[in-house]
């Protein structure tokens, strides 16, 4: 009876480590823990920076009236197409009139008397160098006296011939002013262009003025065809902008998506902004777009092509960034690695990383080195 019982407790014991087996056993792969993972791949990394632009025209204008007159016609409206050198409005200016029938009068009249005087220098002066022949040739028939005479008469005759002379250059610059103020009554197009505000209409008195006198333009044009994209650039990326620099362009308003090249940048910092301006060229021959309209611009500061890239999710940002790397035998890995560009969807990794590995993204809560997983490879998409 006695050893009856000891076989059963024998064969309970075996039981009960039979089945702590089992729950260990259980236990262990309990452990093994599923992690989300990404493979390693190269691909193209890029910093960006994203900012708010404005279409401007390439060209813009406030036309004024450069003398006062009455506005005798204007020949576009607001919205219309004008093509460079086209007259767009007349002024009539009576004075200008006068004053130039005037200074043609006196250049007709000095050039007679240059006609006249040039006449009476000649007869003087030959009148003179024939006695002086004469008292050279013949001393005793000519008196000094009538020699100094004659000699007098034809210096008198040149001085009043260059007087003459300089008359008439003064009105025929005094002519040519007043053609230059009347060329100024013709208001043509400096560039083509659409006209986006007129200021007068005929019969009006236009009084002369500029940019900055605070009188209202005749004529505002603006050049549409070729628009100019301005956004500013913070003070931390400015140096990192070059002409040709690739600006990937968002029309929110028009659902329009194109890319673009910086044609140029101001190469200063605002003090107001701490931003330095920059700007694209966008031709708009098709006029799809309007200046005033607001856009999203995205700048291509540094690039990398067919860079070791991996999900920011994976890398532990610290002194010495790290990640987990889930090796081919299912233990987890942690390699530090060294980060090139860093942008807000993946990071560059120049040392630490090959492609072709599974790294962990997301949480690393539970996780350690040497721990048994099960990788389960999954795909992140950057929001747009």
């Amino acid at each position: 009876m006695v050893v009856l019982l000891g076989l059963c407790a024998v064969a309970a014991g075996a039981y009960v480590l039979l089945h702590h087996g089992e729950a260990a056993t259980t236990a262990g792969a309990a452990k093994a823990l599923n992690v989300a993972v990404v493979r390693v791949a190269r691909q193209d990394v890029a910093q960006m920076l994203t900012v708010a632009a404005e279409f401007r025209p390439y060209q813009e204008v406030a036309l004024h009236a450069k003398i006062a007159g009455y506005l005798q016609s204007i020949s576009v409206d607001v919205g219309d197409h004008v093509h460079e050198g086209q007259v767009l409005a007349q002024l009539d200016v009576p004075e200008l009139k006068n004053e130039l029938e005037k200074a043609s009068a006196a250049l007709g009249a000095s050039q007679q008397e240059v006609i006249r005087s040039e006449a009476g220098s000649k007869e003087a002066h030959l009148a003179c160098a024939r006695l002086q022949d004469v008292a050279k040739d013949h001393p005793r028939l000519v008196a000094q006296q009538e020699l100094d005479v004659i000699q007098a008469k034809d210096a008198t005759a040149a001085g009043a011939l260059a007087v003459a002379r300089q008359k008439v250059e003064e009105a025929t610059a005094e002519v040519s002013k007043v053609r230059s103020m009347m060329a100024y009554t013709t208001i043509a197009a400096p560039f083509a262009g659409v006209v986006t505000r007129r200021g007068a209409d005929p019969g009006a008195l236009v009084q002369a003025g500029t940019s900055s006198s605070g009188l209202a333009p005749l004529l505002d044009i603006a050049e549409d065809k070729r628009l100019r994209l301005v956004f500013p650039v913070p003070e931390s990326a400015a140096s990192l902008v070059k002409v040709g620099a690739l600006v990937h362009v968002t029309v929110s308003s028009l659902g329009a998506k194109f890319d673009a090249r910086v044609s140029r940048y101001s190469g200063k910092i605002d003090r107001t902004t701490r931003t330095m301006l920059t700007e694209a060229e966008i031709d708009n021959h098709e006029g799809l777009f309007t200046p005033g309209m607001y856009a999203s611009v995205s700048l291509v500061l540094r690039e990398s092509k067919g860079a070791v890239a991996v999900p920011v999710q994976a890398v532990a940002i610290g002194e010495n960034p790290k990640v987990l790397v889930v090796n081919g035998a299912g233990a987890i890995e942690e390699h530090v690695v060294k980060l090139g560009l860093e942008t807000p969807f993946l990071d560059e990794v120049l040392d630490g990383l090959a492609p072709g590995e599974q790294v962990i993204v997301g949480s690393r809560a539970g996780l350690q080195a040497g721990q048994k997983v099960t990788p389960k490879p999954i795909e992140l998409t950057p929001a747009e």
